[in-house]
């Protein structure tokens, strides 16, 4: 199958991430970045897959949080280093500005965002605010629309999902009949839920945004906070939606 869900511990028992990879026989995509600092547990995972003889060509940004973007720097780094060519970076446009540096991260103020980098090692944290910073070159090389088909993985739909941020996007893998559902919705003691209120500024429009989904026929979902689930998923995604005022 040319989809692998990854999982990444981040320490605290039940603070895994998932991240998700398509590939084919020559080259990986990679569905988010982790924390700053996360790319060699990222590339381990991989090879635990697998896929270790893969080559890194696209990495795509759901939004714009912190624990999906901050990876970004250590793979571009990679790159520049071994003199290699940039993977490309697929963003949507409601989110760009804020993985360019230009505007601030909606939930993360500067104090907070200090906080955060104070955890990672100084260069680590030097390297995260030179690339999310408008004296550097632009980070997303490409832009997500709703309804877009990309060819990874045999072929994903990109379905725009507004509410967590404004640029959320979730991909439905065909092939497969996956969901990658990022942020839009989570995993809790194996139930699927909606996505989490604490960090979903427009609660309302998200649930509103699951609505989309339900054109799918989806086999299994894929939450970057849970990781799978598989029980009658349509119906369940239906009843999440149906919260919406």
């Amino acid at each position: 199958m040319s989809i692998k869900m990854l999982e990444i511990s981040r320490g605290a028992p039940g603070t895994a991430i998932y991240p998700t990879v398509l590939h084919d026989d020559t080259t990986f995509v990679l569905v988010d970045t982790g924390m700053p600092g996360f790319r060699d547990a990222i590339l381990e995972r991989v090879r635990e897959a697998g896929l270790g003889e893969l080559r890194l060509t696209d990495i795509v940004l759901t939004h714009q949080d912190v624990d999906h973007i901050g990876g970004l720097p250590q793979f571009l780094g990679a790159a520049e280093a071994a003199g290699d060519a940039r993977p490309n970076v697929y963003a949507h446009a409601d989110d760009k500005p804020y993985i360019e540096g230009e505007l601030p991260l909606i939930k993360v103020p500067e104090e907070r965002l200090n906080m955060i980098l104070g955890q990672f090692p100084e260069e680590l944290a030097r390297q995260y605010r030179a690339t999310f910073s408008t004296a550097t070159p632009d980070n997303v090389s490409h832009l997500l629309t709703d309804g877009q088909k990309l060819p990874f993985g045999g072929g994903v739909t990109v379905i725009h999902t507004p509410g967590h941020t404004p640029g959320h996007v979730c991909l439905y893998h065909h092939a497969s009949k996956t969901l990658i559902a990022v942020d839009a919705m989570i995993v809790h003691e194996g139930q699927l839920m909606g996505p989490n209120p604490s960090f979903t500024p427009n609660l309302d429009q998200a649930l509103q945004s699951l609505k989309k989904l339900t054109a799918f026929d989806i086999a299994q979902v894929i939450c970057y906070h849970g990781g799978l689930y598989t029980d009658r998923v349509n119906e369940r995604i239906a009843e999440i939606a149906a919260q919406a005022s």
